[in-house]
């Protein structure tokens, strides 16, 4: 049974830093791209950044290059988006999703499995 589990959101003073993770079982992670999308109320889901099988990055959204990063690690079934100088702007709710061609893509719809997500807030 495929799973992904976000985790390591919550709230968070503007300028703060949070790390979420992203736990994955019943599939190999070696092989899988997986990316972090977000919701804000009232908006479309968006894509963050992503992570190929080879280990290579994706920014999908301009306003969190520079501070955000996405790493893996397979041995742990888990990715990681670390999160610094957090604005107002960033919250919403965070998802990972997994894509077993191995290859990111922009848009949700690609993917093959996704978390229920974790509630990121920025605010003072």
């Amino acid at each position: 049974q495929v799973q992904l589990v976000e985790s390591g959101g919550g709230l968070v003073q503007p300028g703060g830093s949070l790390r979420l993770s992203c736990a994955t079982s019943g599939f190999t992670l070696d092989y899988y791209a997986i990316a972090w999308f977000r919701q804000a109320p009232g908006k479309e889901r968006e894509g963050v950044l992503c992570i190929n099988r080879r280990d290579i990055g994706f920014y999908y959204s301009d306003s969190v290059k520079g501070r955000f990063t996405i790493s893996r690690d397979n041995a742990k079934n888990t990715v990681y988006l670390q999160m610094n100088s957090l604005k107002p702007e960033d919250t919403a709710v965070y998802y990972c999703a997994a894509d077993g061609s191995g290859l990111c893509f922009r848009t949700a719809k690609q993917y093959d499995y996704w978390g229920h997500g974790t509630q990121v807030t920025a605010s003072s």
